[in-house]
């Protein structure tokens, strides 16, 4: 099975992993700005439960079209969601932790959002990796070299310029509330941890299709975030309505998070540590630019000098170890002269 795993990852061409580097970068960068300008400049505010249950029916739409022109049909499809979700319930349970995850995470992403800048979100948001390299080694038993570990540390050292008294004015209608920010996006930073590397495992540990699976977490998530709406917003939305406050900018927010989720998942299972990092450096310069222009955002040189340590430390963490494990020239030298000494 691993042989064929193995075969299937090597045989991804750079120019797909280059295109998936790209529209990740792309697709991150646009959504957490387009969604900060949805809840800080709009009247009437959308339910944000909402927008996350309709983000999880996007995402399953579009895994169980692909899924269908893997399987050549509709009849195949059915086949397929006959045997891997009806047929298997300890799978989909499985996937229902992940889901669960992933939906507090979600809202506390519009939490966040609705109480921080767009810039701040998107570099102290990098906090995940620190966050997924302890849930990596605890769960996946891996170990880090020690370049990773100062570049974790480096991280947090941006992390900390990037807050340090800023100075920043934001264009918003709303009045935000940072704490409560900073407490959401702790919250979403733990649940990225772990439900990132929990997803990874189980993607990673069995030949079942990339698209099977994220029908099974979504199935899931659809649950999970109904539930979620109507514990959360059940009575506003009984008098208001369940799409109330949506507007054209609030949908392109859903298929931006939808095609996010998708991505996020090709990503896992197919790209590396390199990638995603140039990706998500890219992604932080990029909403910086645009919170300078939308949003009034006012640069500091501590949140200048911050962002450039965050960027160098992600860029650190996704270099290759080196391999200790190869012998030392000496030791080469010394096993030559036992083998071949005596000739």
């Amino acid at each position: 099975m691993s042989a064929v795993k193995d075969k299937e990852e090597g045989n991804v061409s750079l120019l797909f992993k280059l295109y998936c580097l790209a529209v990740m970068t792309l697709v991150a960068a646009t959504y957490i700005v387009t969604l900060r300008y949805t809840r800080t400049t709009g009247e009437e505010l959308y339910f944000s439960t909402t927008a996350v249950f309709s983000t999880e029916v996007l995402k399953l739409f579009f895994s169980m079209s692909i899924l269908a022109k893997e399987t050549g049909s509709l009849r195949g499809l059915i086949a397929s969601l006959r045997v891997n979700v009806l047929g298997s319930p300890k799978e989909m349970l499985k996937l229902s932790i992940p889901s669960l995850v992933y939906a507090v995470q979600n809202n506390m992403a519009f939490l966040a959002l609705s109480n921080l800048d767009a810039a701040v979100y998107q570099v102290t948001y990098q906090l995940k990796i620190p966050c997924t390299a302890l849930c990596m080694v605890l769960m996946l038993h891996r170990s880090l070299g020690k370049l990773q570990w100062i570049s974790i540390f480096m991280l947090c050292g941006g992390v900390t310029l990037v807050q340090w008294n800023p100075t920043e004015t934001t264009k918003v209608k709303m009045e935000q509330k940072p704490m409560i920010g900073f407490v959401a996006l702790t919250i979403a930073v733990l649940c990225s941890g772990f439900a990132g590397v929990y997803f990874e495992k189980v993607l990673k540990s069995s030949g079942t299709s990339l698209w099977v699976r994220n029908i099974q977490m979504y199935i899931s998530g659809i649950v999970v975030t109904l539930i979620g709406v109507y514990i959360s917003d059940g009575h506003q939305i009984n008098e208001k309505g369940f799409f109330f406050g949506y507007t054209f900018l609030v949908w392109f927010v859903i298929f931006l998070a939808s095609m996010g989720g998708l991505y996020t998942s090709i990503v896992v299972k197919y790209t590396d540590n390199i990638m995603k990092g140039f990706s998500a450096a890219a992604a932080i310069i990029l909403s910086t630019i645009a919170s300078v222009v939308l949003f009034g955002l006012q640069i500091t040189l501590t949140f200048t000098l911050g962002t450039l340590l965050v960027c160098i430390s992600i860029y650190l963490y996704g270099l290759p170890r080196q391999d200790t494990t190869q012998i030392q020239p000496a030791e080469t030298s010394q096993s030559l002269k036992e083998k071949f000494g005596t000739m």
